[in-house]
């Protein structure tokens, strides 16, 4: 490793008390961030030729154990001896919230600091990435919620005002909470399960309306890096929308080469919980019907009328190696049958959210820019994705991000790069409206949360395609 041009020493900044930190003695961290496929786990292994840096996973999924190549983890080899942390490390049936990320990473930010060497977090979850670089984290657990409302009022029994509905933790009631608390249900998608039950949890514990603590000064100060305990140099790298629908549509059939769909079928349970765990993963879900078909054609009379105990040992009575080899033959297949034509279907929709998923990345990245005020630099990476040339990733991706880093760690500690007089005007002439939701007909009744997100959707091509459509046809109806 050359560390030639970097002086640990020098460069890196350590807290070594609990004392709130000066701007000039906080420690500093990188932060790569960007949509899936850009090549962020490539970039910040390559800057450790560089850096003396060791890496935070910040990838909601590939902290959990297992399906290693649906989450694309990047394996040992090719890891080139940097340290990664929190990579395939939690339980995969395990709720791994953005407190729990938080909680685990800053002692182990705190631990590569006191060794000299820079953290560098890398991930496409960026609300990670706020859990750990803003001093406020908005959606706490309900105990940490509860506990807070109990100190600010005391004498304020907290009581069960809901004994009903959280008996099961599945039963999620966007319904009841429009009903209970209409401002806090604007805030959140109706799908978003976990949110409806933590909000329904807080009022049913503490007796208190979610809004009432989300909103005012604590709306004011989430998301924010004003009074963060780290300096940060925020690198995203970006690509052109089709070039990566391209490359992550390429991506999946690599995937599925290398194993996707054996990974898929040892992780099957029909009766697990999709919104939780690992199951939450793009190309878990997307399979279910057709690997629900596939076990139900081949249970005997005996297995179909089992119970579910039964139904857990199909492993110990049914050859798993064979089963494999079987849904490998029916994609290559040349009939189009219906389990063939079920299969194909699954993939083209893991294919379908992971381009979803490019574009809810890019907007929450931008959300950071223009509602937090964060000062993030872009490194283009199109040109590398659409050529697969390694002289262009080395010329305009790495070269750009170790500049900018290089001035991060050098740059004079009064002059405060992430927290510059520009960014935070930028960020209070902002309508940070985050708690109105609205409904586009033109789109199916999609739904959006808050103004910046409305105007981003309005701007959007599909949306205005849908609206152009819709005048030509009420102006060629009849009067």
């Amino acid at each position: 490793m050359d560390n030639s041009s970097e002086s640990p020493a020098t460069t890196l900044n350590s807290n070594n008390g609990g004392e709130p930190i000066m701007e000039e003695h906080k420690p500093k961290q990188v932060v790569i961030m960007g949509p899936t496929g850009s090549g962020k786990s490539r970039l910040a292994i390559d800057l450790a030729t560089h850096f003396p840096i060791e890496i935070i996973n910040a990838d909601s999924m590939q902290v959990y154990q297992g399906l290693d190549v649906l989450t694309n983890k990047v394996p040992l080899y090719e890891q080139n001896g940097v340290p990664h942390h929190l990579l395939g490390t939690v339980s995969s049936d395990v709720e791994f919230t953005a407190k729990k990320f938080r909680d685990s990473a800053i002692p182990i930010i705190s631990d590569i600091l006191s060794r000299n060497r820079l953290p560098v977090i890398v991930g496409g979850t960026n609300y990670y990435i706020q859990a750990v670089v803003s001093s406020f984290l908005l959606d706490e657990s309900v105990e940490d919620m509860s506990e807070t409302y109990s100190r600010d009022h005391p004498g304020t029994e907290q009581t069960n005002h809901m004994p009903d509905i959280l008996g099961d933790s599945c039963n999620y009631n966007y319904d009841l909470l429009k009903e209970l608390d209409p401002v806090a249900a604007n805030r959140i998608h109706p799908n978003n399960h976990r949110k409806i039950n933590l909000y329904l949890s807080l009022y049913a514990r503490s007796g208190v309306l979610p809004s009432k603590l989300y909103q005012g000064k604590a709306a004011e100060n989430w998301g924010r890096v004003d009074n963060s305990s780290y300096r940060c140099c925020f690198i995203c790298i970006d690509a052109a929308l089709p070039v990566l629908d391209q490359y992550v549509e390429h991506r999946v059939d690599c995937m599925i080469d290398a194993g996707l769909l054996d990974e898929v079928y040892d992780i099957y349970n029909r009766n697990a919980n999709y919104t939780l765990g690992l199951r939450q993963a793009i190309g878990v879900r997307e399979f279910e019907n057709f690997l629900q078909a596939y076990f139900s054609d081949r249970m005997d009379d005996e297995m179909s009328d089992s119970s579910d105990e039964t139904l857990l040992k199909l492993s110990t009575r049914i050859d798993d190696k064979l089963f494999k080899e079987n849904i490998r033959g029916i994609l290559i297949s040349s009939c189009d049958n219906p389990q063939k034509v079920m299969l194909e279907e699954a993939i083209d929709k893991v294919k379908a959210n992971t381009r979803r998923l490019v574009r809810r990345q890019k907007r929450r990245v931008n959300q950071l820019q223009t509602l937090f005020g964060w000062n993030i630099s872009y490194v283009d990476a199109t040109e590398y994705i659409s050529k697969k040339s390694d002289e262009c990733w080395a010329v305009q991706v790495v070269g750009p991000a170790v500049k900018m880093i290089r001035s991060f760690l050098n740059k004079d500690d009064s002059n405060g790069q992430t927290l510059d007089g520009e960014s935070k005007t930028s960020t209070d002439t902002v309508q940070r409206d985050l708690w109105t939701q609205y409904v586009c007909k033109a789109c199916g009744d999609r739904i959006l949360r808050g103004a910046h997100e409305w105007e981003q959707h309005k701007q959007g091509r599909g949306h205005r395609k849908r609206m152009l459509s819709l005048r030509k046809s009420q102006s060629s109806s009849p009067a």
